[in-house]
């Protein structure tokens, strides 16, 4: 065997070895949605773990054992911040000390659906400047084919180091979904595919210590074309039923009794529901990855451009069903108070990524209405890249619903009380039929 061979053999069974033996250091950057669900699973798993971000407030809260995503509980903070095998930091050369570097960072869209890759590019910067002979990166966020390979491996290579040979390099895209009972970042299978052989089974090795079911695959680019599949399949479908929703409508028919008459087929339909519009960091976003890096080969990706037009007409869909409902009551929306209920993007989460409410608001409020919200898990309307909005939750009393000409279901949370708004309300335009659930509501209830 080449010498040069056996040094490459021998640093990748070094490194297999601290990952099978859990002995190595899991470096996480982002401690966000992904990162952190991530970290406790590696702590679970016996790892010691090394959680970096640039938002200080986040390491010293963490730190200090204080919860900022509350929906994964204030166990999950806890444990980590009295454990001796994790902290926190936002000292990039700490990282240094990692033998796999895990990057969990936002991959937006810019002004004209265009992919922002700029958090992954400065984070990859950042590794980088500490990388070492003998270290496991990972990318972990939604991208196009071909990122991993084609935009990290040349800025890791800047040096003298090269992929495959002196560190290893792979994708593993996340699968969070917060708020879904019963499932946890462990029990989620997860997809591998390194940019070579020996980074992919590392890589693999890695995350059977921490992950129940592991599926590697053939390359980094399977990894991530398979991550924009799975999120395009339910951009599509959710936008096959939002159009079904507003023909439906029209000829009187309720598209939610469809969708449960539909699904007691046993085989060929699964059920998709219709919605306010898209909301959270995937399906409003990852499709596009997609479409983009099809220009640049010449395709047109017409089902998911298609799929994002009706998606995206959905806030005003929504807002002129508002109008209709208000109308048919003898009233304007301007100089209306219309009560939104819920601005999480989705039920019983604090996470207002991308929420169509930001967008149902602004149309209200320019139309001239009056608009308030209650959300029981978002008390203040936090900052929004594209979205100005300065409002806090009010209670959901009796006299609030009672003073509202209008309330708009926009998220089902469960912890509601659907009653009091079904016996209060003087009107309600309902996106997810929740009031489904309550046997005989007083109020005209109008779905959107």
């Amino acid at each position: 065997m080449p010498p040069q061979e056996r040094a490459i053999n021998d640093i990748a069974a070094e490194l297999h070895q601290k990952l099978e033996t859990r002995t190595a250091t899991i470096g996480i950057i982002g401690l966000g949605y992904v990162g952190l669900p991530l970290a406790q699973a590696a702590h679970k798993a016996g790892y010691r773990v090394l959680g970096f971000d640039t938002d200080k407030e986040k390491v010293h809260k963490l730190n200090n054992g204080e919860t900022y995503l509350h929906h994964l509980g204030d166990d999950l903070v806890t444990t980590l911040s009295d454990s001796d095998r994790f902290s926190a930091t936002d000292m990039p050369d700490e990282l240094g000390d990692a033998d796999a570097i895990l990057l969990c960072v936002p991959t937006p869209l810019g002004p004209h659906r265009e992919p922002d890759l700029s958090y992954v590019k400065i984070s990859t910067e950042l590794v980088s400047k500490i990388l070492r002979p003998g270290q496991l990166i990972v990318l972990e966020s939604t991208t196009y084919p071909g990122t991993t390979r084609q935009d990290m491996c040349p800025i890791l290579e800047r040096g003298e180091l090269v992929a495959g040979r002196d560190f290893f390099l792979a994708y593993s895209p996340e699968r969070e979904d917060p708020g879904r009972a019963n499932t946890t970042t462990s029990t989620i299978p997860k997809l591998v595919g390194g940019t070579d052989k020996t980074s992919g089974d590392l890589a693999a090795t890695m995350y059977r210590q921490m992950i129940d079911t592991v599926h590697l695959v053939s390359s980094a680019e399977v990894a991530e074309a398979a991550k924009l599949l799975e999120n395009i399949y339910r951009a599509v479908n959710i936008a096959m039923v939002n159009e079904l929703k507003t023909v439906l409508s029209d000829m009187d028919i309720d598209i939610w009794e469809v969708i449960e008459a539909a699904a007691t087929k046993p085989f060929g339909f699964q059920a998709f529901y219709p919605g306010p519009g898209l909301g959270g960091h995937c399906i409003p976003i990852d499709p596009f990855y997609l479409t983009w890096k099809a220009k640049e080969i010449g395709r047109t990706t017409r089902f998911i451009e298609l799929a994002g037009e009706v998606n995206a007409q959905m806030p005003a869909y929504v807002v002129s069903r508002v109008v209709s409902a208000l109308n048919d009551h003898s009233r304007s929306l301007r100089g209306s108070r219309i009560l939104l209920l819920g601005i999480a993007y989705k039920k019983n989460v604090d996470d207002i990524r991308e929420s169509p409410a930001a967008e149902i608001i602004d149309l209200l409020t320019t139309s001239g209405a009056q608009v308030v919200y209650h959300d029981p898990h978002v008390t203040e309307f936090p900052e929004m890249r594209h979205h100005d909005i300065h409002m806090t939750s009010v209670d959901l009393t009796e006299n609030e619903i009672s003073k509202a000409d209008a309330v708009v279901i926009v998220t089902d949370h469960d912890q509601v009380d659907y009653d009091l708004l079904g016996r209060c309300a003087r009107l309600i335009v309902d996106t997810r039929n929740a009031m489904d659930r309550v046997a005989h509501p007083s109020a005209p209830i109008n779905k959107a």
